[in-house]
């Protein structure tokens, strides 16, 4: 079971543009998902997307990706889909010299 890592794949956006973010599943089968900034792993019990209300872990068996739009922002997951689950970014630190100032 070896994780895939994939290039930073970023759609073309302004900053001002924030694209529509949705979560289709099918028959447990099939997880659609729009508004997707980055595909940042995924294996066959795992993905992990990066979308505009944050970071989406996915669970399963069998995942594979098998359709990203760069431009949409679309991601196509198909296996058995068993969870879904948000983390919110975590805020930024402030920089090595205010951690070592402390």
């Amino acid at each position: 079971m070896q994780e895939k890592k994939t290039p930073a794949a970023r759609p073309a956006e302004s900053p001002a543009t924030k694209l529509p973010h949705h979560l289709i599943v099918e028959d447990r089968g099939v997880l659609t998902a729009t508004g997707v900034t980055r595909v940042v792993s995924c294996d066959e019990t795992g993905a992990t997307l990066e979308t505009q209300q944050g970071t989406l872990l996915v669970g399963g068996e069998g995942l594979s990706v098998s359709e990203l739009s760069i431009q949409t922002g679309e991601v196509k997951i198909f296996g058995r889909i068993e969870s879904m689950q948000y983390t919110e970014p975590a805020p930024a630190a402030g920089g090595l010299w205010r951690r070592l100032l402390r």
